[in-house]
């Protein structure tokens, strides 16, 4: 019986191992999206499994994660294009994110988790007339992301709110 229970845990921990070195080398980022962006003043739906969330998911109203996906969209005061250059200045503080696509009315960033480097992709798109930065998030593999995206999007919801509109940008850590 000791035998039996050795060999799995010797198996787990083999398997935990070529997990986490699989991660390190990069082989649980997933494939990145080829179509990112703002089309007719729309982020992409949220995904269609829980590892998603969109505060323009109620714009889908038959989508089957329509209510998990919901987030609340980030607000702000004064000028929109400031916003997004302090936001901006958020997610490039923001350890393990990476800002790809830095256009006035809307950012694209890639984060990954510390150990196994998953990558999600992270939306932000300026809609100047509603007042408001919604944001998409969304795991690339898997079907689960264990609140993940969420806590992100708050953690820089977080960040921004504490810079303020007259904050100056965040130094690059």
């Amino acid at each position: 019986m000791i035998t039996a229970l050795k060999l799995v845990v010797v198996l787990l921990a083999g398997l935990l191992v070529m997990l986490l070195v699989a991660g390190q080398l990069g082989l649980l980022k997933g494939k990145v999206p080829s179509n990112p962006g703002v089309r007719d003043g729309r982020l992409k739906p949220p995904s269609r499994t829980p590892n998603s969330v969109s505060s323009q998911a109620g714009l889908y109203p038959d989508h089957p994660q329509r209510k998990a996906a919901d987030i609340a969209p980030l607000t702000y005061t004064g000028d929109g294009p400031s916003a997004m250059r302090q936001l901006a200045a958020v997610i490039d503080a923001t350890p393990r994110c990476l800002l790809v696509t830095r256009d006035p009315g809307y950012l694209y960033a890639q984060c990954s988790t510390q150990w196994l480097k998953f990558t999600d992709d992270v939306e932000f798109y300026l809609d100047q007339a509603a007042g408001v930065i919604h944001v998409r998030s969304a795991s690339r593999i898997g079907g689960k992301d264990f609140g993940v995206n969420r806590a992100r999007v708050e953690a820089l919801r977080s960040g921004f709110q504490t810079i303020g509109p007259a904050a100056e940008p965040l130094p690059k850590q």
